[in-house]
């Protein structure tokens, strides 16, 4: 454990549990309490540093200090601290960030609507179809396939979007209308002998087999994470989004990319879409958008569907949706300048390049007696945790924990992802030499967690 989890300061603080924390966990413990951050870097209350090898929750793409970004705050809270967009009102913060990123979009987008996190993003996204299907008098159209690890948030419908079963466990979720099909894990998943392309034509042939099965009048959308985040950092098998694009279109179903953790230059392009050839309807946003300096994030609709909105809800007078926090002045103006930064210092040439070494440091991680898997793309990724490299057995999610608390003994934050894998997805701006320390220290604890296995006889 940290020096940290054993401070009295741990113990008297509240901790609002993650949905994958063991609340038993904090309860004898504590939280690991961080108090200060500084480029890639976080220390806790006692002054240990660590690497911040996830950027947070995938987010913080400019590091813990950038002064620019804490500037565009300050300044706009002194200009218009705070404003609605209900009733035909606007900011210029607003503006021009909706402006700023339909000129970036991957495909042709119409408009931009704002929230303040993935999971209402995806929330509103959910509402945005059924509100356009009834609009263009198809009000049978309404179910939306998500895929089994996938994951799209916790709220109501973006929880059930998600498909993973501890955040629908004790809920009531998923809700009616939302489906899920296999997952593009294809190590996991892939049958013996089975290339990726194959298990990307069988996976597209079962998402085909659902939507038959269902009615094709009555699917109206497929959802998915260009790289699957808390499912693995699963990067998808080759061909599958033009395997899944092509059933999609025949039956007329509406493609949703989930670019919360992969936009912005998480892949080394823009978005993600651009990596793996996705033609979204919709694109949901968020994180890397602000480099979660302040909680922001979007939808952005093409112009079919925003114009099937548009006349639907005039024709109707209203459009009774969205939050008093939409399109927020300081949030959005802390997200104009994170888009000016990137392109100012042209963080795309560096992530593409930093990623050469980070992705060469993690397909060497496959040797490792516990890796059975080592995959990733940009500057995300991660390894599978295994008992036996030919048969794939898995631990107990217990091991991969182990192994998560074991990179932070030796100062740098990995998180444990799907109960089998250890994920890494540092800010953007780190360096050549900060990588080959991020990963001679998971080294280090991939080699502590192979003598604690080995100590309690789980291999």
């Amino acid at each position: 454990m940290s020096a940290v989890m054993n401070s009295p300061h741990a113990r008297d603080v509240a901790c609002v549990l993650h949905p994958m924390t063991d609340p038993s966990k904090h309860e004898k413990d504590g939280p690991l309490i961080l108090e200060e951050g500084h480029g890639i870097y976080v220390k806790d209350l006692e002054g240990n540093e660590y690497i911040e090898g996830m950027a947070g929750l995938w987010c913080t793409s400019l590091g813990f200090n950038n002064e620019r970004l804490i500037e565009a705050a300050v300044a706009q809270m002194r200009k218009l601290p705070t404003y609605h967009t209900f009733f035909h009102r606007s900011n210029m913060p607003a503006i021009d960030l909706a402006e700023k990123m339909l000129s970036i979009a991957p495909v042709p987008m119409s408009k931009v609507w704002f929230a303040n996190s993935g999971s209402e993003a995806n929330d509103h996204m959910v509402k945005f179809v059924w509100f356009y299907n009834n609009a263009v008098g198809r009000p049978e159209k309404k179910k939306i396939i998500a895929r089994h690890g996938g994951y799209h948030g916790i709220a109501v419908s973006s929880g059930s979007l998600t498909g993973l079963t501890p955040m629908h466990k004790g809920f009531d979720l998923p809700i009616a209308g939302i489906l899920h099909t296999g997952s593009a894990h294809y190590y996991r998943y892939g049958l013996p002998g089975e290339s990726e392309e194959a298990f990307s034509a069988r996976r597209a042939a079962e998402l085909e087999a659902m939507i038959v099965e269902e009615g094709p009048e009555t699917v109206a959308a497929f959802v998915a994470e260009p790289v699957m985040g808390a499912g693995g950092a699963i990067t998808p098998p080759r061909g599958y989004f033009a395997a899944i694009q092509a059933v999609l279109k025949k039956y007329d179903v509406l493609m949703v990319a989930d670019e919360v953790i992969t936009g912005f230059y998480r892949t080394g392009n823009t978005f993600a879409c651009e990596t793996y050839g996705i033609e979204p309807d919709i694109i949901i946003n968020a994180k890397q958008l602000s480099s979660a300096y302040l909680p922001i994030s979007s939808v952005m609709l093409n112009e079919k569907i925003y114009g099937a909105i548009r006349d639907y809800a005039s024709a109707n007078s209203i459009l009774g949706t969205g939050f008093t926090y939409s399109g927020h002045p300081v949030a959005a103006a802390v997200a104009v300048e994170t888009l000016k930064i990137y392109d100012e210092i042209d963080i795309a040439s560096h992530v593409n390049a930093v990623s050469k070494v980070a992705q060469e440091r993690l397909s060497a991680l496959a040797d490792h007696p516990l890796v059975g898997d080592a995959k990733g793309v940009g500057l995300i990724g991660s390894v599978e945790l295994v008992k036996n490299k030919e048969t794939k057995e898995s631990f107990d999610p217990q091991v991969a924990a182990w192994a998560s608390e074991a990179c932070t003994r030796r100062g740098v934050m990995l998180r444990p992802c799907a109960g089998t894998r250890i994920a890494f997805c540092p800010p953007l701006i780190i360096e050549d030499d900060e990588v080959h320390m991020l990963f001679d220290r998971w080294q280090a604890a991939l080699d502590d967690t192979l003598e604690y296995v080995r100590a309690e006889e789980l291999m």
